[in-house]
């Protein structure tokens, strides 16, 4: 071999793996011809039998592609294996999971070895280090404890979020709504500073108010939100006024005649997941009162489960609309009604999430008082588990005859 052609070999060489090597110093000294392995044993410092080796499994091609792996070879991925694991393991979370209403990620108090474990008693074979990968790429992290919940702790608290989700699991299970309430925060519509950062030139940020007075802007708005946990689609009641139960169950009666009526045709019964407190709240007397009148009107059976006291973050709308909703206004000033209403409209995600909206333009009166007797004409029943938290509104007695 020429001294510079030599030289560049050897670089290559000492950069491949041992079976490589074997196999390029046979090709040399098969190359070179007589007095070919002498000659490659000297540059490489490899021994005769190995040399002699490789030559032989040149010749045995065979043999050869055997040792190489082809491209798309070897073991496949669990998730191409079985199609249900990552199925299985989203009701794993989804039966211990909470979520920050301002971002899109979760967490789990359970181990990696604990999933794999259950997943392991449905017949899906995989190891706790593939669970934290699947975990990893459905945006799952291990997070910390954080001090951010006041003496609110509550007897059952438990026992009620096993009741949810068991209720949640019957109702779709049999094609029945099930639909998670709450209002976000009051908005003031308005060149006002909205916080978040959005692309624009350099330089050249958005002019806001330098004082948030109402005085400046057109009013506020009060979104209050329905999401539909089966069909992953949202409905949001823009309000002007006042957050009462009044308004907060004509959102509820807003969704069922735009979206909810089309989506469930056959539906009798309806399940809806809601906080403990304010308008929608389990002590709420006008609330009932209003659920009542809605079952009357639209004629079907309204089951309410709320969450306990202190644990809001944990409810559904959190962090599978409200949170988009955030994200996807973050940083604009909301100016308008009208541009409210179509940044909710417009918020989609990659699994797939729709949203329309309306404005409410009602006033709604605050304060009004429900009488005992009032209370008693209600056709309410509770169910027997944490009855403050549990129970079902039907038809009034006189509408249905």
């Amino acid at each position: 071999m020429e001294t510079k052609a030599q030289n560049y070999w050897i670089k290559i060489f000492h950069t491949l793996n041992e079976s490589q090597k074997r196999w390029c110093a046979a090709q040399k000294a098969t190359e070179i011809g007589y007095g070919g392995i002498t000659k490659v044993k000297a540059l490489t410092s490899m021994s005769r039998t190995t040399i002699t080796k490789g030559i032989r499994e040149l010749r045995d091609q065979e043999q050869l592609e055997k040792k190489i792996r082809k491209e798309g070879a070897g073991r496949k991925k669990i998730t191409n294996i079985n199609e249900n694991i990552v199925r299985e393991l989203e009701l794993i979370m989804n039966e211990n999971t909470a979520g920050d209403p301002m971002s899109a990620l979760k967490w789990t108090c359970k181990s990696t070895r604990n999933i794999s474990d259950e997943l392991n008693k449905k017949g899906i074979k995989v190891s706790y280090r593939t669970v934290y990968n699947l975990l990893s790429e459905a945006d799952y992290t291990l997070q910390g404890n954080k001090k951010t919940l006041g003496n609110s702790n509550s007897e059952n608290r438990d026992e009620q979020f096993i009741h949810i989700n068991s209720e949640v699991k019957k109702y779709i299970d049999n094609n029945e709504p099930v639909i998670s309430v709450d209002a976000k925060k009051k908005e003031q519509v308005g060149n006002f500073k909205n916080t978040g950062q959005i692309w624009r030139k350099k330089s050249d940020p958005k002019k806001v108010h330098d004082h948030d007075f109402a005085s400046l802007g057109e009013g506020v708005a009060i979104p209050h939100g329905t999401y539909d946990i089966q069909k992953n689609e949202g409905f949001v009641n823009v309000g002007i006024d006042l957050y009462t139960a009044e308004f907060a169950v004509n959102g509820i009666r807003q969704w069922w005649y735009l979206m909810g009526k089309k989506n469930y045709p056959k539906a009798k019964k309806l399940l809806v997941c809601a906080d403990s407190g304010e308008s929608n709240g389990s002590r709420n007397r006008t609330w009932k009162i209003n659920l009542q009148k809605l079952s009357d009107e639209i004629k079907i059976e309204i089951t309410v489960c709320h969450y306990p006291p202190g644990t809001s973050k944990w409810n559904k709308i959190e962090h599978r609309m409200f949170s988009f909703i955030s994200m996807n206004w973050k940083g604009q000033p909301l100016e308008s009604y009208e541009m409210i209403i179509n940044l909710i409209s417009n918020t989609t995600t990659k699994k797939g999430l729709k949203i329309e909206a309306t404005l409410d333009r009602n006033e709604y009166e605050k304060g009004i008082k429900v009488s005992d007797k009032e209370l008693e004409e209600i056709n309410i029943k509770f169910n027997k588990k944490n009855p403050k938290w549990n129970y079902t509104i039907n038809q009034s007695k006189k509408k249905k005859k």
